[in-house]
């Protein structure tokens, strides 16, 4: 080697080595450098040679999680929107009952007291769907005023207006009533009988009561009765029939 690098330089190492300036503080920091890249390498451990496998498996896998986690976010928005336009459409359907039951309220009140006022208020509320139902009702010669400041018979009468105007809106093919004139007097049921008679050409109704007035009205009668201590029996009667055999 020596004599390669004299044929190539003319010069002998010794002679080379003088010429060459060597700072002694570089070459500690260059040896310090090398040093802690060799301990960063050994703490590195061995090589995992199936990393590139690893890694690949563990992209799909985030790749799907996060196609999951879209679809799930859409399902979230496509929820709240489903929920948002039913809530317009029971507020609108809300309002067209309430609107048509106040209606009937007014008419079967006005009939059943043979004049006078009633409505149902919606109390204040942010949302329509929470609002409450306040019950005016004024019947003939009294001023309007909520239905817990009348009579015993008046809060009734009102009372059965509301089930009527209820039930108006959608009749059904029957009705069954259980002693619903027990809290009225003589000229009020006849005024509940007058508006049950009217109603029974498109439903038929089934009435509970003791009245015998309210009997009066009825096409059947079933009675029950106890001829023995402990056992019941029902009887019947048809009014028809029986107006034919007193006849």
């Amino acid at each position: 080697l020596e004599d390669q690098l004299r044929e190539i330089t003319e010069q002998t190492p010794e002679a080379i080595l003088t010429e060459i300036d060597i700072d002694t503080s570089d070459h500690k920091q260059m040896g310090l450098e090398l040093r802690s890249l060799k301990a960063s390498l050994n703490a590195m451990g061995a090589v995992n040679l199936a990393a590139p496998e690893e890694y690949a498996a563990l992209k799909e896998r985030i790749d799907f999680l996060k196609s999951q986690s879209e679809d799930l976010q859409k399902a979230v928005d496509d929820l709240k929107e489903t929920i948002k336009d039913i809530n317009i459409e029971s507020r609108r359907r809300f309002r067209e009952m309430f609107d048509q039951v106040n209606e009937n309220f007014m008419n079967v009140f006005s009939s059943l007291f043979e004049g006078g006022e009633a409505k149902l208020l919606l109390t204040e509320s942010e949302d329509l769907l929470n609002a409450g139902v306040d019950i005016l009702a004024q019947p003939p010669g009294k001023k309007l005023q909520n239905i817990n400041l009348l009579s015993g018979g008046e809060k009734a009468l009102t009372a059965i207006s509301l089930i009527f105007a209820i039930f108006l809106v959608k009749p059904s093919p029957f009705c069954l009533l259980d002693e619903v004139d027990a809290p009225l007097d003589d000229v009020n049921v006849v005024r509940f009988n007058r508006l049950i008679t009217g109603l029974s050409y498109d439903s038929q109704f089934i009435i509970v009561t003791h009245n015998k007035k309210t009997m009066e009205i009825g096409d059947l009668l079933y009675g029950v009765t106890m001829e023995e201590p402990g056992i019941s029996k029902t009887v019947s009667v048809e009014f028809k029939e029986a107006e034919s055999l007193i006849a």
